[in-house]
């Protein structure tokens, strides 16, 4: 059972990970696709480690794979809206119209 739950964890983590991949290369500008590495990427390691942890027991080696989850739950979103914010303090960005449905 645990081998089935870490298998779907980990398929689900690549599967994001390829979305969020499909997502840099197809988004129009900067912050989009900012987003959708953050998200992706965020949420494609957390579940690809959490697989990880699920797999290997409860060792010092998942202790340690999940003081990882914690660093990289705080740290992706953080440099991300950081990036994002300095793209727009440089000026990069132009007014966008939206469109009317």
């Amino acid at each position: 059972m645990r081998d089935i739950l870490g298998m779907i964890l980990l398929s689900s983590g690549l599967f994001f990970f390829l979305v969020g991949t499909v997502g840099i290369l197809r988004l129009p500008d900067v912050l989009t696709r900012a987003h959708s590495a953050a998200k992706c990427d965020t949420l494609g390691a957390v579940l690809s480690l959490t697989a990880l942890i699920i797999m290997g027991g409860l060792t010092l080696t998942s202790i340690k794979i999940l003081a990882i989850i914690i660093f990289i739950w705080i740290t992706s979103p953080t440099a991300t809206h950081l990036i994002a914010d300095a793209y727009v303090k440089k000026g990069k960005i132009k007014e966008r119209k939206i469109k009317e449905r």
